[in-house]
């Protein structure tokens, strides 16, 4: 791969990815880190990256793994010497409001969008990183299993098992 067609993957993907890692992260300054780091791996290994594939997919992959890495290293260092989390900002609260023209139902919408991102950051991290695929990313069954290295149904099932858990959560939201 050359460097003109990593340049145009970055155009192309980039806005994606980014806010892939804003909801995987829940912080804008770790989700810049992390879109940072994520094109790093890939202008080091370009020559792997295949123009004619799914380079979306590759880099939405070096993300997750990123991601896990750092979560691990996080909880080892807090294991070890107490450290505390960092705090966790909400990325992308300033949601576009949509086509209502009433206040109100801006504020409905809005705080029902927030109620709905808060549920799914509170999912265990293997359901959350497979819902932001599917739903997010609009990723197949199969090209999760891809990205994840995991089987088709095991995809399915965490999508389920998310489903029934966001459901219970959304339950008073959804009755309004």
């Amino acid at each position: 791969m050359t460097d003109i067609e990593l340049e145009q993957f970055i155009t192309e993907y980039g806005g994606d990815i980014y806010s892939f890692c804003c909801c995987l992260t829940g912080s804008r300054q770790e989700a810049d880190d992390l879109y940072q780091e994520t094109f790093l791996r890939a202008i080091e290994k370009k020559q792997i990256l295949d123009a004619e594939g799914n380079p979306k997919s590759y880099l939405l992959s070096v993300a997750i793994r990123l991601w896990k890495n750092q979560r691990r290293k996080r909880a080892w260092r807090k294991r070890i010497a107490g450290m505390d989390e960092t705090g966790n900002e909400m990325a992308g609260t300033d949601l576009q409001a949509g086509s209502e023209s009433s206040p109100e139902h801006q504020a409905v919408r809005k705080e029902m969008q927030t109620a709905v991102r808060n549920a799914v950051d509170r999912l265990p991290d293997k359901m959350k990183v497979t819902v932001l695929l599917y739903y997010m990313e609009e990723r197949s069954v199969e090209q999760i299993a891809d990205i994840l290295r995991i089987p088709c149904g095991t995809v399915k099932s965490r999508l389920h098992q998310a489903r029934k858990i966001l459901e219970k959560e959304l339950e008073y939201v959804l009755n309004e």
